[in-house]
């Protein structure tokens, strides 16, 4: 068979795999098949192994020292900084279910999530109630509590530590 033919053969199958056309183990087959074993050297070239996609969805981290630039040394509105907050926010809820729905590591997108809500909210209540520490405390510790949810609904334990051990803090500040 000819490299052209077999080359697009093998573009036809990946794309199968790719958008779940065929079962996964039907395209590893396949893809075994016509790549004489070298399926891992012949879809390289696509940019679709699982190795790179792991890589670049790392970058998702950005968003936090982007919304960190955003919320403390910019002289933005506090609304124009909150509409930023969410969007993040939104954009990475939208990226935890893509990443679920695919089997990737979705922990780094509610960690983004968590960390920006954190941050927001409590730029929010500092600068809009200076005054009232009660009220940036019921903030964290809502916080914490649903950084322990979460980590007890989708068994993530480095959720519930932080949740757990946040208010640990908090009391401690507090009653210090």
């Amino acid at each position: 068979m000819n490299e052209t033919r077999k080359k697009i053969i093998i573009n036809e199958i990946v794309n199968w795999k790719k958008n779940r056309m065929l079962p996964e183990q039907y395209c590893d087959y396949l893809l075994a098949l016509y790549t004489e074993g070298n399926q891992q050297e012949e879809t390289e070239g696509l940019g679709i192994t699982k190795k790179n996609f792991q890589k670049n969805h790392y970058l998702f981290l950005l968003l936090v020292p982007l919304s960190v630039f955003l919320i403390h040394f910019t002289e933005l509105s506090i609304i124009l900084q909150m509409t930023f907050s969410l969007l993040f926010v939104f954009t990475a809820i939208l990226f935890t279910f893509y990443f679920s729905r695919k089997g990737i590591l979705l922990q780094i997108p509610l960690f983004v999530a968590a960390l920006i809500i954190l941050l927001a909210s409590v730029e929010f209540f500092s600068s809009v109630y200076p005054d009232s520490p009660l009220l940036l405390y019921s903030n964290l510790v809502i916080n914490c509590i649903i950084w322990m949810i979460v980590g007890w609904k989708l068994k993530l334990p480095s959720f519930s530590i932080s949740g757990i051990s946040g208010l640990i803090l908090l009391l401690i500040f507090i009653f210090k």
